[in-house]
């Protein structure tokens, strides 16, 4: 069976920009490649008429369309998918995905899943936080000097999965939980975790990039998500039995 990237579903979100020509750059570059929705998260400047400078007359639409977040965990609510781009790796940040790899394994979770792909700043790119909503992150290989200008990087990935278009599978990837979903599920895990005691209450949160971490490989589903939190409200449930049942027996 031969399946086309559905690119109405993908959606690039630039994080923290500061020069209004960048947006306007990137703008054309995702239109050059059939790319349409572009979100500006937390943008220190918004100038129409710079953006259109560097975008063109072509890109005015895409341009005028931008939606815009003082908040990324807002911003990223109903993605299923979300990748995150960067020059730095680390040992707390997502596994890493080829750009070539991620633009062929991107083709069939379009089909179900809304996808944003997720650019920082000019100038300090993403931060750890920023990454830890991500389910993988892309890396474009460079030489000694691997700081590319934002819109050349834009329009690297999105070259990607121009090409990688089109491919043949006998499969299909259901749709993902998004990040409202899953949000809510690492925010009830988390305060389970520290209840039953397993989070370090030292650096809880170095603890849960590592929970992230592995979930984040999992590609879940929203009724596998719904199962976690319910386990989760079982361990509350009995958690809280045993501690009043020991006052209880305390009380007699």
């Amino acid at each position: 069976m031969e399946i086309r990237t559905k690119k109405e579903n993908i959606t690039i979100i630039l994080v923290d920009t500061k020069i209004p020509e960048n947006i306007g750059a990137a703008a054309r570059a995702i239109n050059n490649m059939g790319i349409d929705k572009l979100i500006l998260v937390n943008p220190k400047r918004i100038d129409r008429d710079k953006m259109l400078k560097s975008g063109t007359i072509h890109s005015e639409r895409i341009i005028d369309s931008i939606e815009i977040f003082s908040d990324l965990k807002e911003a990223i609510g109903r993605f299923g998918y979300i990748v995150g781009t960067t020059a730095r790796l680390g040992t707390y940040r997502p596994a890493m995905t080829a750009p070539e790899s991620l633009a062929q394994k991107l083709v069939e979770i379009s089909q179900n899943n809304e996808i944003a792909i997720l650019f920082g700043s000019e100038d300090k790119g993403l931060s750890n936080e920023h990454l830890q909503y991500c389910h993988t992150i892309t890396t474009i290989p460079t030489s000694d000097f691997s700081s590319l200008n934002l819109a050349q990087a834009v329009l690297i990935i999105c070259y990607e999965i121009f090409k990688a278009s089109v491919i043949h599978t006998d499969s299909s990837i259901p749709r993902f939980a998004n990040s409202f979903e899953l949000e809510g599920m690492y925010d009830h895990l988390g305060g389970v975790l520290s209840k039953i005691g397993y989070l370090n209450p030292q650096n809880p949160d170095l603890w849960m990039r590592y929970v992230r971490r592995f979930f984040s490989r999992l590609q879940l589903r929203a009724r596998e998500v719904r199962l976690i939190r319910g386990i989760c409200r079982q361990i509350d449930w009995y958690t809280d039995k045993r501690f009043k049942d020991k006052q209880d027996s305390e009380d007699i």
